[in-house]
């Protein structure tokens, strides 16, 4: 099953990597975007600010499941209250001081979502708690995008862990599927039904 909630309750290392290069591209590890989401905690306190998050992507993968070592950015949802310019902004101050891109927390996976789901929080320090979207709406947007080994293997990944009927799960899986996707949605989630559970 998933790993729980992460905690950081110490001062981080500030200016400590600027990721792996993995072919001309940064990518960040597990530690760094703990060590980059308490920092922006630091930086949000500071301002008598809270920052709430929802996690989607690949960040979920390497922060609640561990099966990536790292991700190029953190898919994000900034959730009200927070204010989202203003939280950029405090994305922004890690990132010049880590080396970073500036987009490194990057809330444009909104426009790829369907509603919002909230489940637990994954990540808590002073200033700063993340959520991860529900399973369901993370292996919905897997199956929407469908690109590569990636995607693949990140939906199977989530697939492990809904329970329930093929009827049922898809059920759930279904109202978060992007209009127009619906059918390749389908077909990928049929071959990974195949896969793990055998023929319907």
């Amino acid at each position: 099953m998933a790993q729980g909630l992460l905690r950081q309750g110490s001062r981080s290392q500030r200016g400590a990597s600027a990721g792996t290069l993995c072919g001309g591209m940064a990518t960040i590890g597990r530690q760094e975007l703990v060590e980059a989401l308490t920092r922006l905690g630091e930086l949000a306190a500071a301002q008598a600010k809270k920052v709430d998050l929802l996690l989607v992507g690949g960040g979920v993968m390497v922060l609640v499941f561990g099966t990536r070592q790292s991700t190029r950015d953190l898919d994000v949802v900034i959730l009200p209250p927070s204010d989202a310019a203003a939280v950029r902004a405090l994305a922004a101050t890690v990132a010049d001081e880590r080396g970073w891109p500036s987009d490194w927390l990057n809330d444009a996976a909104k426009g790829f979502m369907v509603g919002l789901s909230r489940g637990p929080v994954i990540f808590s320090a002073p200033g700063v708690e993340v959520f991860r979207a529900t399973f369901e709406q993370l292996l919905a947007m897997k199956l929407c995008a469908w690109r590569d080994d990636v995607d693949i293997a990140d939906a199977r990944r989530l697939l492990e862990e809904l329970p329930g009927s093929y009827n049922d799960v898809w059920r759930r899986v279904a109202p978060y599927l992007q209009l127009g996707r619906e059918m390749k949605a389908k077909y990928a989630f049929d071959d990974l039904w195949e896969d793990l559970h055998g023929a319907t």
